[in-house]
């Protein structure tokens, strides 16, 4: 079984990343050289697809999580940029790097070549809307050869090679891109695994693809089931109907044997978002009393059964270097008292939103309720499955969301998922946060090439952010993923995006 210590995540070097040419590593091909005589895999995924498993979507981490698809580069488990359909790269200027490809074909048989990895490039960047991963850059791809890239961007774009191991941005065969924009990875991506069956938002079928450049995955395929209830995910392993069971419930976790409970350190933060473009929350005085109202640390023990640690910031414990270089947050509006955030509301209804994928978030939604109520607050909860709620919360239709949010999932630079969810153009801004000072910071960061200065100023960004209140942290997840004990290769992964790979396979 493969592990991730807590203090790798933090190593997202950008030194090697920007060093110039990169070689093939030795994990390059020959991980998986020969099949195993294996039964298939049976894995429980917790949130059911929302488009049809677009990588335009949130549904892109599934895509790596099962190993469907591969973008040019990929995430070790350093957090630094490594060869996947690109061989090797370098950095011709500050805004353009040429990528040589490696010799793959597509699950659909036909051959990786220049001009598919442009398609599927400008399809990502024509998408609408666009995906997170390219909310904060302009890219232009164009064809020198048949094995050569060159990538142009706007501005500057120092961690470049982090940003296209994106899952959002992989590269699948012509085949999957529909002329009404719909994009499809059903046996178009160049994985060891092919899906050959997509069953609504319930079930998927995908196969070993042999003609996969690293070598023959060891299992024959993996049966996947969404389970958006995380009692009846715990329950599926338990019972053996499932051999890789995700996000197993706090609650549940102590249930499971014990050589079937694996901790993994994480990069989720658990915050309340507060709406700042509509509602209750365009009042920072009231955006004030919710934050001081608010305390995450009473559900470490009560909710998270432990699996968690209070929110320190944005960033958690799985990103050392936050801690070192956190910024001392100033300039917050006065908090308004119970009796002002009464006469505020007018008798207005706060509506609390979240979502049941996790099921430590409506318990952790009831908490505050409580805690929002005696500062003065009268709240309702909202309570769904997350893609049944996910347009309203883009559409600001809440004034509140607890909301669980892997920090590092898009590029694995924290300044991505900065721009997404807090810029004013941002993609995902559920917070419609608009704030001159905040877009600055986040720009900073976004053009700093040395290592250190781009962990310091993306530290200042955190602290422009936490001064508008549009986000309150509240804890740092711990992650329990379940495994049968006769499953092995399994990827603990604290971005959530790996998950099996060539050498996971029954015993």
């Amino acid at each position: 079984m493969r592990t991730t210590p807590r203090g790798l995540i933090a190593a997202l070097a950008l030194t090697p990343l920007l060093a110039g040419c990169f070689a093939p590593s030795d994990s390059d091909g020959g991980t998986g050289a020969g099949a195993g005589s294996g039964g298939r895999l049976r894995v429980a995924l917790a949130v059911p697809p929302a488009q049809a498993l677009s990588p335009y979507s949130n549904d892109a981490t599934v895509l790596s999580k099962l190993s469907v698809a591969e973008g040019l580069t990929a995430l070790d488990k350093n957090g630094t940029a490594k060869p996947a359909l690109a061989k090797s790269w370098k950095q011709d200027n500050d805004t353009t790097w040429t990528f040589e490809l490696r010799e793959a074909e597509f699950q659909d048989g036909t051959k990786l070549t220049a001009e598919s990895v442009v398609n599927a490039l400008d399809h990502a960047s024509a998408a609408k809307p666009k995906p997170r991963v390219l909310s904060d850059v302009t890219l232009t791809a164009e064809a020198e050869d048949a094995d050569t890239v060159t990538l142009t961007t706007k501005s500057p774009d120092p961690v470049l090679p982090l940003r296209l191991a994106s899952p959002a941005l992989a590269i699948l065969s012509a085949k999957a891109y529909a002329k009404d924009g719909a994009v499809s990875p059903v046996g178009t991506g160049t994985g060891p695994f092919e899906i050959t069956r997509l069953g609504g938002k319930a079930k998927a079928t995908l196969d070993r693809f042999d003609g996969y450049w690293g070598g023959k995955a060891k299992a024959p395929g993996i049966d996947v089931s969404w389970i958006a209830d995380g009692t009846a995910r715990a329950n599926a392993l338990r019972g053996g109907e499932a051999d890789i069971a995700e996000w197993i419930p706090t609650a549940q976790a102590k249930l499971l044997d014990e050589g079937t409970r694996h901790e993994v350190p994480s990069v989720r933060t658990d915050s309340l978002i507060l709406n700042t473009g509509s509602g209750l929350f365009t009042d920072a005085g009231l955006r004030a009393a919710a934050r001081e109202a608010v305390d995450g640390s009473e559900l470490v023990d009560s909710v998270f059964g432990g699996y968690a640690d209070p929110a320190q910031g944005l960033f958690g414990p799985a990103v050392p270097w936050a801690a070192d270089q956190r910024v001392e947050v100033t300039g917050r509006t006065k908090a308004a008292s119970t009796a002002q955030v009464r006469a505020g509301t007018k008798g207005r209804t706060l509506r609390l939103a979240t979502y049941t994928n996790r099921a430590e978030l409506p318990e952790a939604a009831t908490v505050l309720q409580q805690q929002l109520e005696k500062a003065g607050f009268t709240v309702k909860q909202d309570v769904r499955e997350y893609t049944q709620m996910e347009a309203d919360l883009l559409a600001g239709k809440y004034d509140a969301l607890v909301f669980s949010r892997v920090t590092l999932l898009d590029t694995g630079d924290a300044v991505d998922y900065l721009a997404s969810d807090f810029t004013s153009d941002g993609v995902y801004n559920i917070a419609g946060l608009k704030d001159t000072a905040v877009d600055k910071a986040i720009r900073a960061a976004a053009a700093e090439r040395d290592t250190e200065r781009r962990h310091e100023k993306i530290m200042r960004a955190e602290a422009e952010i936490l001064r508008t209140d549009a986000v309150v942290p509240l804890v740092h997840e711990q992650a329990v993923q379940g495994i049968a004990s006769d499953v092995e290769g399994v990827i603990l992964d604290p971005r959530e995006r790996s998950l099996v790979d060539v050498d996971t396979r029954l015993k």
